[in-house]
């Protein structure tokens, strides 16, 4: 596995960040040991930096957005097939996360690296429940209890109204929107952070 990367084929909204962050802290992999970047002009360096030191001292990498790097994400195919050569050690704690977006027209996604990697297709919840089922799952009791405020806990359910109202009216295209509006995972965390500031 340690030599598997493994890639999430991200839905429009999806952020498996703070999903992989969580399961990275129950086995111990936070701070340094926990690196990831988002990829786009002049990160391939950064990028293959992290991922060469990761497999070097056992750390979990995570490489977010890698459809906006795709010549890099050509010479990561070459390195990742390293990794499977009997002479190079590569830590058993090592962990390789892509993410990117659905395959469209263009420069398409390494077929030797998908064919070397686990995958992984997020979709979102379909409904406005369950995605308001999928919001509210996510936060804990201790970001609740993280703002003594009385109107805190009914505004994080109206922020999670509004993120799945958002969330499901992205299924209906030009229908639903004129524009599309990217409010996905992080950019709900980030406002109930900036709410309980204020608060």
């Amino acid at each position: 596995m340690n030599i598997n990367p493994i890639i999430f084929i991200l839905s429009p909204g999806a952020d498996p960040l703070d999903d992989v962050k969580r399961v990275g802290e129950k086995h111990g992999f936070v701070g340094n040991k926990f690196r990831f970047i988002s990829l786009g002009d002049g990160m391939e360096q950064e990028a293959e930096e992290k991922v060469k030191l990761g497999a070097q001292r056992g750390h979990w990498v995570m490489l977010q957005n890698c459809h906006l790097l795709l010549n890099f994400i050509l010479e990561l195919e070459s390195t990742v097939a390293e990794f499977s050569d009997p002479d190079r050690v590569v830590h058993e704690d090592f962990r390789l996360w892509l993410t990117t977006n659905t395959p469209g027209s263009g420069q398409e996604f390494p077929l030797g690296l998908l064919q070397n990697s686990l995958k992984i297709v997020t979709e979102p919840p379909d409904g406005l429940k369950l995605n308001m089922k999928s919001i509210l799952s996510k936060i804990d009791d201790e970001k609740l209890e993280a703002c003594s405020h009385h109107a805190f806990k009914p505004l994080v359910y109206v922020l999670s109204f509004f993120h799945a109202i958002v969330q499901d009216r992205r299924k209906y295209a030009k229908i639903g929107w004129n524009c599309k509006y990217a409010f996905n995972e992080s950019d709900i965390n980030i406002s109930i952070n900036i709410m309980q500031i204020y608060l």
